[in-house]
């Protein structure tokens, strides 16, 4: 936990660890309407969901959430405007703590939705780690899921580095070869 938040990430990856291709874009062969279903019904668990500018989570419901969006576009904190319930956050100009308050939320479960660099910025904080996989898709010279996934690390190896534990795996898709297993502290 981060004071009274409880942090969660949520990702699907590749075979090899990446959550896009190599022009930053989430293909078809690791976007899943079973894994889908699991991260919107997850997501509407959460008081807030935090992002970077390219990360997207692609519901109906997306407007309606608050939440930070990653950047260093902006000094510390602005408000996002294409997104009425969303501000932007450079989390060099100001603490997490006090954007969130600035968004209105002052406890419950954040969750982290990605790329890369928000995953890396939230690692060692994180209560749990939803991660799918698509065993089946391979995307070499794409994006990682944590920047020493490039250095021949795992995905799993980086969330039991920071004392994560695996729960058992789910068949979200047999026929596909997509499992999700959830990291906890």
């Amino acid at each position: 936990m981060l004071g009274p938040y409880r942090i969660e990430g949520y990702a699907i990856i590749s075979a090899d660890g990446m959550i896009a291709d190599a022009r930053g874009k989430m293909p078809p062969s690791i976007r899943y309407e079973a894994d889908q279903r699991f991260l919107q019904t997850e997501l509407d668990r959460a008081v807030a969901l935090v992002h970077g500018r390219h990360s997207y989570e692609g519901s109906a419901r997306a407007a309606h959430r608050r939440r930070l969006i990653v950047t260093r576009r902006v000094a510390s904190i602005a408000p996002d405007p294409e997104h009425k319930h969303a501000l932007l956050w450079n989390p060099a100009g100001t603490s997490f703590e006090a954007a969130l308050a600035t968004l209105g939320v002052r406890n419950g479960l954040i969750a982290i939705i990605g790329g890369t660099d928000v995953f890396d910025l939230f690692l060692a904080y994180h209560d749990a780690f939803h991660l799918s996989q698509a065993a089946n898709a391979h995307l070499p010279g794409g994006r990682p899921l944590f920047a020493q996934v490039n250095a021949g690390v795992t995905p799993q190896q980086v969330l039991a580095g920071v004392g994560l534990k695996a729960g058992p795996q789910r068949d979200l898709d047999a026929a596909a070869g997509v499992t999700l297993v959830t990291w906890q502290r």
